[in-house]
């Protein structure tokens, strides 16, 4: 019984613009986790199954167009289904695969209309986009980077030229934006390295040890931006969820657990995330989708040392860069007042990473892994410099432990405030990669 209640379901969405390589992928990654003894379903597009019945677009007015794509919809649903039943019913860890999913219609018809078929068919977009799938990579298409392998030959469905490819690439990334696990894997490296960084990628949401099988060379970021905050008008297509963070207790110093509810209008997503030092000097974060009911459930669990973390995040696409801009709220503690935070996956380094930054945006510094700007740390009641959960990282000699004060400088305003909360907004990153800062992460 024990075997069977530790057993994975991972649903996967592989998505991306033309000639991105999302096929080669979904192949690799297939053999990748069969290696690992698991079962790999992948669930056929939906729109391919459709087409290739001599459905042409051009040939279909407007009515008919709304209509092609909300029975697709129905079908795909239906057809998930029938793998994600497969997946809860194998005795082994399951990977599926999904070649797109719900949202990518979202790309090829009007918001109006978009809108029109979530109410007639009473859909739920946060249920549909956040909670049915546990991540999503975009394979962003040789068109936007890789123009010289970018080819329409040998795919029978494929006819776009480079500049529409681009267009599609997108719009398929955006109709994702506000996923709470969304990767995008770009053009940056050979095509090789960009199947090895998506399969990667895979196995950090998971929390899988792959050591040196794959060249790991992506990192989260986290970077602190001051206000006043730019007009919306100035960002391009977003999506804005309230966060809400509560620390659990726990049974070690050296774990940390926490909840999150995420969600718009209303609806919600739940998460509950465990961190715990690992071999070899990483820590893995392992993360579960919570009920309504067991999230109520844990949170008698939560612990009073910490504040409760209300955010406001913003997810955009910039540069072919995925953004998630954490802005804190009240009630919390005076140490978070005005903070945003800024954050993304990627493997640049010096003027090549400030060059994929938003333009719009003051951003101060970056702060990747330094502890003032963790949100472990950042929610703790006690003065920084009077308490001894402080917490530095999850590995190494400093793991938590009490703030280390420089006795001869009277000036401790830093042990209760992040070092630059002049600036009148900040934002925490979540970084997953092993070798960060515990407190550097977010949900």
């Amino acid at each position: 019984m024990d075997a069977i209640e530790e057993r994975k379901v991972y649903r996967l969405v592989l998505t991306g613009g033309p000639c991105g390589g999302k096929t080669t992928g979904q192949s690799r990654l297939c053999t990748f986790f069969e290696n690992l003894g698991w079962k790999v379903f992948r669930v056929p597009e939906t729109a391919t199954i459709l087409l290739s019945g001599g459905i042409k677009f051009a040939d279909l007015v407007a009515e008919e167009v709304y209509k092609f794509q909300e029975n697709l919809l129905r079908t795909m649903i239906q057809i998930e289904n029938t793998y994600f039943e497969l997946g809860r019913t194998s005795n082994k860890n399951c990977l599926i695969i999904c070649d797109r999913g719900f949202m990518d219609a979202s790309a090829y018809i009007s918001k109006e209309k978009w809108d029109r078929m979530m109410r007639s068919n009473n859909w739920n977009p946060v249920e549909l986009r956040d909670n049915r799938y546990n991540q999503i990579i975009h394979m962003v298409s040789a068109a936007n980077g890789a123009e010289q392998f970018y080819a329409t030959e040998e795919h029978s469905c494929r006819s776009e030229g480079v500049t529409l490819a681009r267009e599609l690439d997108y719009k398929a990334a955006s109709a994702w934006i506000g996923h709470p696990y969304f990767d995008v894997i770009d053009n940056s490296t050979d095509f090789e390295n960009k199947v090895n960084r998506m399969i990667e990628c895979v196995c950090q949401k998971l929390g899988i040890d792959i050591g040196d099988r794959l060249s790991i060379t992506s990192r989260k970021v986290k970077f602190l931006v001051s206000g006043p905050m730019p007009p919306d008008t100035s960002f391009p297509a977003f999506q804005d969820f309230e966060v809400v963070h509560h620390y659990l207790q726990c049974a070690g110093p050296r774990v940390q657990a926490r909840l999150r509810k995420r969600g718009q209008n209303g609806r919600w997503s739940y998460i509950h995330t465990i961190r715990r030092p690992q071999q070899h000097g990483q820590s893995i974060e392992v993360r579960t989708q919570l009920s309504h009911r067991d999230y109520l459930n844990m949170l008698t669990q939560q612990d009073d040392a910490h504040f409760t973390i209300y955010k406001k995040r913003r997810c955009f696409l910039v540069n072919n860069q995925y953004f998630q801009m954490d802005i804190y709220k009240d009630p919390s503690h005076p140490r978070c007042k005005g903070l945003i935070l800024l954050e993304t996956y990627t493997s640049l380094t010096g003027d090549k990473l400030k060059a994929i930054l938003p333009k719009f945006l003051n951003i101060v510094k970056e702060v990747t892994g330094q502890p003032d700007y963790s949100m472990f740390n950042l929610s703790l009641r006690e003065d920084w410099n009077n308490t001894k959960k402080f917490c530095y990282s999850l590995h190494g000699k400093n793991t938590c432990c009490h703030r280390t004060v420089d006795s001869t400088n009277t000036n401790t305003t830093s042990t209760t405030t992040p070092t630059i909360a002049t600036a009148t907004a900040t934002t925490d990153t979540g970084v997953d990669k092993a070798d960060e800062d515990i407190g550097a992460t977010t949900e």
